[in-house]
């Protein structure tokens, strides 16, 4: 079933303790839509600028991804420079330079409309909201947003939850927009405000699923090498709703919400692993099913075989 993505393509300049990448591919739909389209149709929105190379665009075209909805303007591309410590979960931003994404006026291709699955990545709640009003009969929608719009935009941002299905945010996001350092009761106060699923994206100490009263906790994957966390939430998102939108149920259930978690978080590991996108770009479902089975076997185990 097809999924419409909406929010950045860009190019960034990333330093690590393990080496650095000059203007790489990169920008939240980039990354979404490149791994959510090894599990369905993904469906592109997203403005780019004269610079965009255009082996950059074949190569998402090449695997399937309908570029239709990406607009190039006169200008540079969205461009991000930013640097990781050894605590690879926070990136400290040395530059941003929104260059064409300043004027960026999503509109949805009539071919799009239809789509049942839509992912909002962070941008203008705003835009998300006009993009919503876009679609015809959506199914499900999920939203990224951050402390930018949390702090700068936060009647914006409520009035566009109150029509988000899912929200996927990380840690310090969560406890913004909940208004409480406690994980469980900022989730309770966010579930309120709209979305009756909240996805906690904690770096690499996994993610936190709440859902109908139920919560699901997933370790990350333990990696021995690890050059490059830029990109890893947008491809998590886009393994989790790359798989929603596969299964494609009339109603998402506990079990499809467990797996999708998996299914992101085995995404996300091998993201990191490279720059860019250059190791997502690569991979087979081969890889992807054997890492969603060493993630099970993380967890898995028996139970007591007697009364305490």
């Amino acid at each position: 079933m097809s999924l419409v993505v909406v929010g950045t393509m860009a190019y960034d300049s990333v330093k690590t303790p393990f080496g650095e990448r000059d203007l790489a591919l990169g920008g939240s739909a980039t990354y979404f839509s490149v791994c959510a389209g090894y599990f369905t149709k993904v469906m592109l929105v997203a403005v780019i600028g004269e610079d965009f190379a255009n082996e950059d665009l074949e190569m998402l075209k090449n695997r399937g991804i309908d570029t239709t909805g990406v607009t190039r303007s006169d200008g540079k591309s969205f461009r991000w420079k930013g640097e990781y410590g050894f605590d690879l979960n926070e990136a400290r931003t040395l530059d941003t330079q929104l260059n064409v994404l300043a004027g960026f006026d999503p509109v949805l291709p009539e071919t799009y409309r239809d789509a049942k699955y839509l992912f909002l990545a962070n941008i203008d709640p705003t835009l998300q909201r006009k993009v919503l009003d876009q679609m015809n009969d959506v199914k499900l929608v999920a939203l990224d947003t951050m402390n930018f719009w949390i702090d700068g935009a936060i009647d914006e941002l409520k009035k566009t939850l109150e029509r988000v299905d899912i929200l996927i945010i990380n840690e310090g996001e969560a406890r913004m927009l909940g208004e409480t350092p406690n994980m469980v009761q900022a989730a309770k106060q966010i579930t309120s405000m709209g979305p009756k699923t909240l996805i906690v994206k904690r770096g690499e100490y996994g993610a936190l699923l709440f859902h109908d009263g139920e919560i699901f906790s997933a370790p990350a994957y333990p990696l021995e090498q690890v050059f490059d966390p830029t990109g890893a939430g947008d491809t998590f998102a886009g393994g989790f709703m790359g798989h929603i939108a596969r299964m494609n149920e009339d109603k998402i259930n506990d079990t499809i919400l467990r797996q999708a978690i998996i299914v992101g978080s085995v995404m996300a590991s091998y993201t990191v692993e490279k720059f860019s996108v250059d190791r997502i770009k690569e991979l087979d479902r081969a890889e992807i099913a054997a890492r969603f089975r060493q993630f099970k076997r993380l967890t898995n185990f028996d139970d007591l075989s007697g009364e305490l």
